[in-house]
């Protein structure tokens, strides 16, 4: 069997590399008006299958939680995901492709003006279940109460209706969440920088991994992760250094 061959079969072990893609994350899929996926990993998946000569499944999620569920169980066979060590102990991770800032939002008359007022007592900070953010602070807040809304596009309005003191998530969905709603800011700075990555099923084969991790390592060098980032105009993400 020839390396293509096996890269195939371990890849798409059904014939057909069956991909999760989080439309909970703006930076890198959404649906368009005929509620089809695009965006900078549709367009990775796409790249991927044309290498291995198969055909394309795209599973799509909205929110991170499920899309790791189904990675996890093997029901799809990659995806893209926010490093986390929760996660790695079911996913096997390439190095990181894109870099996105994790920001705070609160209301304009809200006295909170710092990060670092963020995690006090008797303060409630709501994230999306299951994102990355809410793996993140679930390990970093330690007299907040986190309050999780069902997903990450759903933030800035749970945060509203339930009149909670603070939103965490991607700084371009909660800009959007400013535009939309009006009377909110964001805190200076970012709390964490997500760091997007692909992967694999853990008991997958380590070849299965290193292949997508060369192929990862690629795009950066040739630019095509920059070259898909400006395709869907996104602003404040970057390209990873290499590994």
């Amino acid at each position: 069997m020839n390396d293509i061959n096996r890269l195939r079969d371990l890849m798409a072990p059904t014939g057909v590399l069956r991909t999760t893609i989080n439309v909970g994350n703006p930076i890198l899929a959404g649906l368009d008006a005929d509620q089809q996926p695009y965006g900078v990993s549709v367009d990775l998946a796409k790249m991927i299958a044309h290498r291995l000569d198969v055909e394309l499944e795209l599973q799509v999620y909205a929110s991170a939680g499920e899309a790791v569920a189904v990675v996890s169980d093997e029901k799809a066979d990659m995806g893209f995901f926010a490093l986390d060590p929760k996660r790695a102990e079911s996913i096997q991770f390439t190095a990181p492709y894109v870099l996105i800032e994790g920001c705070y939002l609160v209301r304009e008359d809200s006295p909170i003006t710092d990060q670092q007022e963020a995690d006090r007592h008797g303060q409630k900070i709501v994230v999306g279940k299951g994102s990355a953010y809410d793996l993140y602070l679930s390990r970093a807040i330690q007299h907040a109460e986190l309050v999780r809304a069902p997903t990450s596009p759903k933030v800035v309005a749970f945060f509203i209706e339930h009149k909670l003191d603070i939103a965490a998530g991607v700084k371009q969905q909660l800009e959007a969440g400013i535009e939309e709603f009006g009377g909110l800011r964001l805190l200076p700075g970012h709390f964490m920088t997500i760091q997007q990555a692909m992967g694999v099923p853990k008991n997958r084969p380590q070849e299965a991994a290193a292949f997508l991790s060369a192929f990862i390592e690629e795009a950066k060098a040739e630019r095509d992760v920059a070259r898909l980032l400006a395709k869907h105009n996104i602003q404040g993400a970057s390209v990873a250094p290499s590994a």
